[in-house]
């Protein structure tokens, strides 16, 4: 994924979620509405973490010291991890608590009309956000499913931002079905019952994201058509095979190799130092990310038995 990419979905998000909080805090204090409410601290959420986002980003460019020898490339997957438990607890959490009390306590509405005018705009907004953050995936997705994408994705930044748009305009669905209902039936139950479908859609895209930016962290291989190619391009030259090869990205732009290879017998050290940089020129060329290379040359010792 291109950086500008990555930055121009997130800046897209925080524009349109900064004003849509705003507006939505404005219509809960001239309806006392719950869903309203639940939407504000909703996208107020959202924009704070968009700006979370964007710092990962900033100091994910540091470069590396004696203390990270490695670098700070995980900076982008420890913020994303901390967007998923905002998530969780600004918003699904506050949600599902306003939802049950507002259930428990049913308030009349007032001025509803004003309630659906905001959300209706703040669909709007959220869907351009959503768009792009839709446009910027498709361009690094390639034939895989959204949820493949989602799951597989070593870019933190777009599955947050595609997960976040996709249940805030839900959210504002539900929204706008607890508020209508609530005119419709005079209830002011159903204004309770959408803020606890909110909390509930929050909760569940807030565990996806929280199991995936985890196992980001804590660090994954690359993807198996990557590792077929890096296995292809090492496994030739003097290089019989590939003994074993271990891979883990260091950041979302900088994968690890550290492979044991098993040369063609009878190569000098001069032989086997060539080998093994040729061999690190054909991983690199095929596969950029490939930015940290160690390789260790070995006798095939399966030969032998």
């Amino acid at each position: 994924m291109s950086a500008g990419g990555g930055t121009k979905a997130i800046l897209a998000a925080l524009g349109a979620n900064a004003g849509i909080a705003a507006a939505k805090f404005v219509g809960f204090l001239v309806t006392g509405s719950s869903s309203m409410l639940a939407e504000s601290v909703h996208s107020l959420a959202d924009t704070t973490n968009q700006g979370l986002l964007l710092l990962g980003q900033k100091t994910s460019k540091r470069e590396a010291d004696k203390e990270h020898p490695f670098g700070y490339g995980r900076d982008r997957y420890f913020y994303s991890f901390i967007v998923a438990l905002m998530l969780f607890t600004l918003g699904s959490a506050f949600a599902i608590y306003e939802g049950i009390h507002k259930i428990g306590h049913p308030e009349p509405l007032e001025s509803p009309i004003v309630a659906v005018i905001i959300l209706l705009v703040a669909v709007a907004l959220e869907g351009y956000s959503f768009y792009t953050a839709v446009g910027e995936s498709k361009k690094i997705k390639g034939n895989a499913s959204w949820w493949g994408f989602i799951r597989q994705a070593k870019e933190p930044e777009l599955p947050v931002v595609l997960l976040e748009d996709a249940g805030a305009l839900l959210g504002l669905v539900f929204a706008l079905l607890g508020v209508g209902l609530s005119v419709v039936t005079g209830d002011p139950v159903w204004d309770g019952v959408g803020t606890l479908a909110i909390g509930a859609l929050l909760g569940v895209i807030a565990i996806i994201l929280i199991i995936e930016m985890k196992s980001l962290l804590i660090g994954e291989g690359a993807t198996e058509g990557v590792l077929a190619t890096i296995v292809d391009e090492l496994a030739a030259g003097k290089v019989e095979r590939v003994i074993h090869i271990r891979t883990q990205y260091l950041g979302p732009d900088e994968l690890l190799v550290a492979a044991k290879l098993a040369l063609v017998p009878g190569l000098d050290t001069a032989e086997v130092a060539k080998a093994i940089d040729d061999a690190e020129a054909r991983v690199r060329a095929k596969v950029p990310v490939a930015k940290l290379i160690y390789l260790e040359p070995d006798l095939d010792r399966s030969l032998a038995r």
